[in-house]
């Protein structure tokens, strides 16, 4: 298939997913900042994070990002056919710690040189139910609870929060945010279909147990946190268990620190220490944490 045919295909498509897996959407519209991504993997390269553990190959992927303008949304790069898809030139708090992931991954697979295709590849794998994309949206893991569970089940992570302390359940909940704000999602304002198949995956997250750590315990635990270990934020407000999601970065001076994408300051950065961030608004209820494993 010629780009041009492809292009056609697309422009036409009234349905999701009718790409098989590995077929995804042109790279100009998957892969936006290039030039940013060769820097910061020349820079991976000549430092030897290869030679690192992957909570600082994390971290050191996530400073290098540092000062990214916020972007809402920038999953949503379509109507109607989802692909894997990285954006160095803007990040919202998901695709920031997904890419900081993903270059780790990346290369503890040893190359000279490396792609948008192999960062691609990571991202597929972590991004999308069973680590395959097949060109729908409903392959794409939306909540992180649901992400946490997906991927440990497949060995990429480890939730560790209940090891931290003494957790509490989430009750009295619903997990619709997807369904009843729709109209901010572009896939599903333009595909009615998809809300349906969206409903019952929310229904099914429904169904799980899920705990978390208060946030009036973080602060003690924040000595056991490990830089690159993904911190979900866990909200007091309706529709979703977790709102945000940033990494954990530990200062020269020992202090453990939030960075995230920040809407509130519009761009990556390192914030204040985790449980002085959690403090700060009273619609954060307190925690989740996954480490990533080699």
């Amino acid at each position: 298939m010629t780009r041009r045919t492809l292009l056609h295909t697309l422009a036409t498509c009234s349905l999701p997913g009718l790409l098989p897996a590995g077929q995804h959407l042109p790279q100009n519209l998957t892969f936006i900042g290039e030039k940013k991504f060769h820097r910061l993997i020349d820079r991976a390269l000549r430092e030897d994070w290869r030679s690192l553990p992957i909570g600082q190959r994390i971290t050191r992927a996530a400073l290098a990002m540092e000062g990214t303008p916020y972007v809402g949304y920038t999953l949503e790069i379509h109507d109607h056919i989802e692909s894997p898809s990285a954006n160095f030139d803007g990040q919202d708090c998901w695709t920031f710690f997904e890419i900081a992931l993903g270059i780790a991954r990346m290369l503890a697979i040893k190359k000279d040189r490396y792609t948008p295709a192999d960062l691609l590849h990571q991202i597929e794998i972590t991004r999308y139910r069973s680590g395959t994309c097949h060109g729908s949206y409903l392959d794409r893991i939306h909540y992180l609870d649901e992400w946490f569970t997906d991927n440990q089940k497949r060995g990429h992570l480890k939730n560790i929060t209940a090891s931290l302390g003494p957790t509490v359940p989430l009750e009295g909940r619903r997990i619709d945010e997807m369904t009843v704000l729709w109209k901010s999602y572009r896939y599903l304002k333009h595909n009615p279909d998809l809300r349906p198949g969206m409903a019952e995956i929310e229904a099914r997250l429904q169904r799980q147990p899920f705990h978390y750590l208060p946030k009036t315990a973080v602060r003690a635990i924040e000595p056991r946190l490990q830089n690159g270990d993904i911190i979900g934020i866990v909200t007091h407000k309706p529709h979703v268990y977790c709102s945000h999601v940033g990494l954990a970065v530990r200062s020269a001076d020992g202090v453990l620190h939030f960075m995230h994408a920040s809407y509130t300051h519009k761009r990556v950065l390192v914030d204040k220490s985790l449980s002085a961030y959690l403090a700060s608004f009273e619609s954060h209820a307190g925690i989740v944490v996954a480490r990533p494993l080699e």
